[in-house]
């Protein structure tokens, strides 16, 4: 793989090649002993050999410390060779320099290697015979207590060095000193090809990605452990495994990386040849021969089982190729570590990888740097080129390869080429790109495979999985297996909401294979897609048996009409998308392999029988004219029919002849009055929409009886005013959305919805959807009963699956609310805004699940009752009779507390106590005192919201306006934790909305400045002057006593900013609080002030990725 992640930036660099050595060996030896005779020999044979020696020629030393020079060229050397002679503990200058050599083996892993000439390592190592002497005097001279420590390090350090492996003259070549050096010469020589690898010329963004990598090695282990690194092709598998290695390789008994096993395995006898590889690289002994790969298992397992290895598998792509090289765990030695890159997941599967890791794409930052290292060879774009070259990085799509390569080739090249260069490339993928990436494809099992990801790449991107792999089931392409395989190959994924993605490039690569076939006569090709060729195809009724697949959407150019007589060529069509386009003629020829039909805005009010089609997985009809559907066939395979939007349509279709169907999508079809009975036929069905059908009154009575349904939609359906008895038997439901229908009471039967999890009912306020003239009539004639049936039944009892509960707006009163509300016991979300309540049921507190609880607008509401202790979220705006919550410190976990405009509200009971809330809106809260006021601004609270115009006194520093700049003082001992910032503020906005704030630290004293970005709050709304308070942490700044510091608070054009405070944080202060917060509330959870994790999560927060790049904002 290309390296790819590169950069110039400080934290990458050390991973840009080698490490930034100046000398190749570092000579260290006693200058009176072995100066003009073997070290001198050793010198000249390092130099003849091209190794690039530091050699100390002051015969005389002067001063009582090492030289700053020797210091340097001692961490300036890759190796390190010591001459231990009879003589060289008596100079206290060596000894610094042995001290000073073991610290880089530590810090730098720096490679140190004994020579033993003419004494006995075991003298080095214990300091007896001649070095006991050398002792001896060291100790008589340096008698202070400060001095002896000095001595004691000398002697760990002759320890240290003594152990570790080298060379004894008396034990090589029988002593012969001209044998020795070339023995040793030979050893540092393999030593220095062996060592770093090259990573990259620009490494921006590895080291992030190394110490994520290290974490998954579990370096402390004594296992043999395995970790994985996948990808697709171009994303930096290569560069990250490279740049591990040079991390780790230091640590082990051995280490070898394998590049390109892929290629290699194809050559002949290439799983020899990497064994051969391997056990030269560990053993360093020439001429390893393996008459096969049964023999070169044995060896490995022979050779390395008791050896604590690094080794590194590039590219592999089959099972047998690790089998060959890393068969068993038991092979090497405890405590080994195998990386493996590949671009298939499933190989790491079967191999049984310990961890795996996925190589992602840069972030933006990321990106555009490595882009304009390549094109400017400098850290950012230049200026005329910035939109430019951000465009260039959204086609790239963050992909390292695709950076480096059309970043060279625009380097140096004028602006008109570079437009010219983009437009080619949107066309025309890079030749270089393109044949990267389709390795992956070639190497796919099969033609279906194969298929299976072109469909996708030309048709189904950004299409929800379930919808369709049936579709290509349909194709017979497999489609459950064959979707795996390309998951597990880095081909296409899947969002977070079932959707189908794919990166632009390999996109772009499937698009390209296609054109390929046949790049002058798009009708011999297997796909279109692009609007002008499938409409100029279409019009000149130039369709060959070629075209399995054809996708128009005429909202993208210009209008036209097609004759259906042009889908007669068409035999093989499987996959049809003709988004408004205009019929014309009849259609009587048969699409006997279409599979999907998608034709939003079909211009006929019926569908032809020869749209038919007996293959048919999916219809996808929105915004039709259709006023009805009279299908004369069976369609067997149908599964998906979506009508939604067709205004005209007043009847559902026969469904008795589409009996397999499982998703029946009818949304917003206006005119729908009536729903065939067979859909009680239908024992596939399991989502329905009926979303916005205003004349839809109710459901046929088979409906209720069936078992299969899942989802049903009825919200927006104004005329639906009653669910029946037998809404019970739906034993499968688990969502029922009924918002703003006519329903006047839900039957008591709900209780027997088992499977329920999802129920809303907001806006149902049953009788007060009378007309106005009956609402008159009413006021004057006597009334039968005081209060109308209530909505809800008068207990949930049963619901123990009900997660989400919303009753909005449903003008529900004291009597209303079930009072069993609490016996729900998997509720997270209970919403209750805009009702007549004046309180809430005192069981509320047992909902030991409930995560967000929402009660704003209610304008009656007087009190809260005790909450539930692992509530996330309080939502109660605009309660404006509200004076009383209960203790807010029994929600141990409550972090976020929306309780703006609540005029009549004090304080917030317990609030002092709490240790998890990070932010806090009490905007328009006026009657809030100012003691309750100080005790939240000494917290880390993340996100504070109170009225007020003046900074509290408690900050150390302040500043009219949006800037400060002020000394830290000494710390006297003390950590600093952070910074509660504090500013003044007024807001232009009409209403309240979620804004960014840029909060940029300048350090003076240390010379850099760095910005809080993109911290997202929730802005006041008021044009009275308002408090806003944030966190900023200490540990990305790493602030010291003393340093001269300058902030700048930037809220845009939609804040004005009138004062600003600071106030220090230090551990020790934070520590007693919470000593007191404990002391005070003994059921409280873990503090969330240096709790990054929660921070994210906050409104206010910062971005993922602001947070994992600058670590700044908690």
């Amino acid at each position: 793989m290309t390296s790819s992640f590169s950069s110039a930036s400080s934290s990458s660099s050390s991973y840009s090649s080698s490490k930034p050595w100046i000398y190749d060996v570092f000579l260290s030896f006693r200058g009176e002993d072995t100066r003009k005779n073997f070290t001198d020999h050793l010198y000249f044979a390092f130099k003849d050999a091209g190794i690039n020696t530091f050699r100390d020629d002051n015969e005389l030393r002067r001063g009582e410390d090492i030289s700053t020079e020797l210091l340097q060229a001692i961490q300036k050397s890759r190796i390190s060779v010591i001459v231990f002679s009879r003589n060289y503990a008596n100079s206290r200058w060596c000894l610094e320099e042995l001290v000073k050599i073991m610290e880089c083996r530590r810090s730098f892993r720096q490679l140190v290697f004994p020579i033993f000439y003419d004494v006995d390592p075991s003298d080095v190592r214990k300091q007896t015979g001649s070095f006991a002497e050398a002792f001896a005097g060291h100790e008589e001279r340096f008698v202070l207590q400060t001095d002896k420590g000095k001595v004691a390090t000398w002697r760990m350090a002759l320890t240290e060095a003594a152990n570790l492996s080298g060379w004894d003259l008396r034990n090589v070549a029988d002593g012969h000193e001209a044998k020795f050096i070339k023995k040793i010469v030979g050893e540092i020589l393999r030593e220095l090809r062996s060592t770093y690898l090259f990573v990259a010329f620009y490494p921006v963004g590895i080291n992030r990605r190394v110490q994520q990598l290290n974490f998954l090695l579990n370096a402390g282990s004594s296992e043999v452990c395995i970790v994985g690194i996948y990808g697709m092709g171009g994303i930096g598998k290569t560069t990250i495994a490279k740049a591990m290695y040079n991390e780790l390789f230091h640590s082990f008994d051995g280490k070898c990386f394998l590049a390109n096993v892929r290629e290699i395995s194809k050559q002949p006898n290439g799983h020899v040849k990497l064994q051969e590889q391997l056990l030269f690289d560990i053993l360093k002994k020439d001429k390893i021969k393996i008459g096969s790969v049964d023999r070169g298992m044995t060896m490995i397992k022979e050779r390395l089982h008791s050896r604590r290895v690094l080794l590194v598998l590039d590219d592999v792509d089959k099972l047998d190729q690790l089998q060959a090289i890393a068969g068993s765990r038991d092979w090497f030695g405890s405590g080994s570590r195998i990386i493996v890159t590949t671009r298939d997941e499933h190989v790491l599967t079967v191999l049984g990888a310990d961890r795996v890791y996925m190589a992602r794409e840069m972030n933006d930052i990321e990106a555009l740097e490595l882009f304009s290292w390549h094109a400017f060879r400098a850290s950012h774009p230049v200026e005329d080129y910035k939109e430019l070259s951000e465009q260039i990085v959204d086609y790239c799509g963050r992909l390292p390869l695709a950076l480096e390569v059309i970043g060279s080739f625009l380097f140096g090249r004028r602006i008109v080429e570079w437009k010219s260069a983009l437009e080619k490339l949107r066309r025309i993928p890079d030749d270089q790109i393109q044949k990267k990436l389709q390795i992956s494809f070639d190497g796919l099992n099969d033609d279906t495979q194969k298929d299976i990801f072109l469909d996708i790449s030309c048709y189904f991107i950004g299409m929800d999985k379930e919808y369709v792999l049936p579709i290509l089931n349909g194709c017979d392409f497999f489609a459950d297996i064959g979707f795996s395989v390309l998951t597990q190959r880095c081909l296409v994924s899947v969002n977070e909401k079932n959707k189908l993605i794919m990166h632009d490039l390999l996109r772009d690569m499937g698009r390209e294979i296609v054109r390929a076939q046949s790049p002058n006569n798009p009708g011999r090709r297997s796909r279109l897609w692009i609007p002008e060729e499938v409409g100029d195809i279409l019009r000149r009724n130039m369709g060959t048996e070629a075209i399995q697949g054809m996708a128009l959407n005429l909202l993208k150019v210009n209008d036209m009409k097609v004759d259906v007589n042009v889908f007669c060529k068409l035999q093989n069509l499987r996959l049809l998308q003709l988004n408004h386009v205009k019929l014309g003629g009849g259609c009587e020829y048969l699409l006997r392999k279409l599979t999907w039909l998608c034709w939003h805005g079909f211009p006929l009010s019926f569908i032809p029988d020869g749209l038919y089609g007996e293959n048919l997985v999916a219809i996808d009809m929105r915004y039709s004219n259709l006023r009805q559907v009279k299908n004369s066939k069976f369609l067997l395979k149908l599964k998906f029919l979506n009508l939604s939007h067709s205004h005209y349509l007043s009847r559902t279709p026969d469904f008795s002849r589409l009996p397999h169907l499982e998703k029946l999508k009818l949304k917003d079809c206006r005119s729908l009055v009536e729903v065939h009975h067979s859909i009680g036929y239908l024992d596939s069905l399991v989502l329905v929409n009926f979303k916005d059908c205003k004349q839809l009154m109710r459901l046929p009575s088979s409906f209720w009886k069936l078992k299969s349904i899942e989802i049903l939609y009825l919200s927006g359906c104004s005329k639906f005013d009653e669910l029946p008895e037998d809404l019970g038997d739906l034993e499968s439901l688990t969502v029922l959305h009924a918002d703003d229908t006519a329903i006047r009471q839900v039957p008591s039967t709900i209780v027997k919805l088992k499977n329920l999890k999802d129920l809303s009912l907001c806006g149902c306020k049953g009788s007060t959807s009378a007309t106005f003239p009956s609402r008159l009539m009413s006021w004057f004639l006597p009334r039968k009963s005081p209060n109308p049936p209530n909505l809800l039944p008068p207990s949930f009892h049963g619901l123990n699956r009900l997660t989400s509960l919303l009753l909005s707006d449903c003008n529900l009163s004291d009597d209303a609310l079930p009072r069993d509300l609490g016996s729900l016991p998997s509720l997270t979300k209970l919403e209750l805004d805009r009702n007549s309540f004046q309180s809430l049921p005192a069981g509320l507190s047992s909902l030991l699940r409930l995560k967000s609880l929402r009660l704003d607008d209610n304008t009656r509401l007087q009190t809260i009752p005790a909450l539930p202790r692992n509530l996330d979220v309080l939502h109660a705006l605009n309660c404006t009779s509200l004076e009383r919550l209960s203790d807010i410190s029994v929600a141990s976990r409550i972090r976020l507390l929306y309780i703006a405009n609540c005029p009549k509200l004090i304080e917030v009971p317990g609030l002092d106590k709490s240790r998890s809330v990070t932010h806090i809106d009490m905007e328009g809260c006026y009657d809030i005192s100012n003691t309750f006021k100080n005790s939240m601004h000494k917290g880390c609270i993340s996100g504070l919201v109170l009225p007020g115009n003046e900074i509290p006194a408690l900050f150390n520093y302040k500043n009219e306006g949006a800037s400060i700049l002020f000394k830290l003082p000494k710390f006297d001992g003390r950590n600093l934790k952070g910074m509660n910032v504090c500013i003044v503020c007024s807001s232009h906005l009409e209403k309240k909305q979620t804004k960014s704030i840029t909060i940029k630290l300048t350090n003076h004293t240390k010379g850099f400045t760095k910005d809080c970005r993109n911290v997202a709050v929730n802005l006041v709304k008021s044009c009275e002057d308002h408090l806003w308070q944030g966190h900023i942490s200490n540990k990305s700044f790493q602030l010291d006593s003393e340093d001269e510091v300058e902030l700048i608070v930037d809220c845009g054009n939609t804040m004005t900013v009138k004062k600003n405070g600071v106030y220090l944080v230090y551990e020790q202060d934070e520590a007693r609080l919470k000593a007191k917060r404990v002391l005070d509330n003994d059921d409280g959870e873990g503090s969330s002030c240096d709790n990054l994790s929660q921070a994210k999560r906050l409104r206010f927060e910062t971005s993922q990725q602001s947070v994992e790049e600058n670590m700044d904002v908690a």
